[in-house]
């Protein structure tokens, strides 16, 4: 199974960049999806998602005015949880989230993995 970030970033001073890294150190495999195409260090973010259907988790780093436009894509993975990190809370995601049957977590992705929690 595999965990998309949506909103990663190349810069290594955003949390996306951080969660992507840590991630992977734990042992995850990762889909880094941003506006922009790059890496994170060997991991190259994308601008599109191919068809996939094995994302167990979405981790958001993106404020809730960019989030609607992900909500066909979230619809068509059916992710078991999505990941509102500090600054991405969004009520309209949170509802369409339910409506799906998907798990709404506030936490920070950061902290998850640190404490074993993930």
């Amino acid at each position: 199974m595999k965990t998309l970030v949506i909103g990663a970033s190349p810069k290594a001073e955003r949390y996306s960049n951080k969660a992507v890294k840590l991630l992977i150190s734990h042992g995850h495999n990762v889909i880094a999806l941003g506006n922009r195409a790059g890496q994170i260090d060997n991991t190259p973010i994308v601008t599109q998602l191919g068809t996939t259907t094995d994302i167990d988790t979405i981790t958001m780093y993106i404020g809730a005015i960019h989030q609607a436009q992900y909500f066909n894509l979230i619809k068509s993975i059916q992710p078991r949880r999505i990941i509102l990190n500090p600054g991405t809370e969004n009520p309209e995601l949170e509802k369409f989230a339910t409506q799906e049957n998907i798990e709404i977590m506030h936490a920070c992705t950061l902290v998850l993995l640190s404490t074993n929690q993930y």
